[in-house]
């Protein structure tokens, strides 16, 4: 494995994370966002899965996005019968995002991505003093 290997998986690695930061994002913004006629459906928590990717020309492997899901869990309701998402029993369907979830996601998330790029800054001083070595 050589400097470029190194990068190329740190990189993946940051490209991955910054997604999920993006999709915890999402959910947290939607946490409140309900359906806007009777019984609908409100925003569904989106999840995201990674998968391991094999560069065939170096043979190192990396990371990706497999799948942007929906979460599956059911919707809590919530009694507010002056709601234009309400039910003939006054329910109103709330998504089922915990904002605890996604904040602690985006904080594992953030841990990644700064470990990555710690990755690749020491990459790139082991570089340069390679090179300046070879002067």
């Amino acid at each position: 494995m050589d400097f470029s290997d190194t990068m190329g998986i740190s990189a993946s690695g940051m490209r991955a994370q910054a997604k999920r930061l993006q999709v915890a994002a999402e959910n947290l913004a939607n946490q409140e966002t309900t359906g806007t006629t009777a019984g609908a459906d409100p925003y569904r928590r989106k999840t995201i899965t990674f998968k391991e990717t094999l560069n065939r020309t170096s043979g190192v492997s990396g990371v990706d996005i497999k799948e942007i899901g929906q979460d599956q869990t059911p919707f809590e309701t919530k009694y507010d019968p002056s709601h234009p998402a309400a039910d003939a029993n006054g329910l109103v369907k709330m998504p089922n995002v915990s904002a605890m979830v996604e904040i602690l996601d985006t904080h594992e998330a953030q841990r990644s991505y700064e470990a990555n790029l710690n990755t690749m800054q020491i990459t790139r001083s082991m570089l340069t003093r390679t090179i300046n070595l070879m002067k």
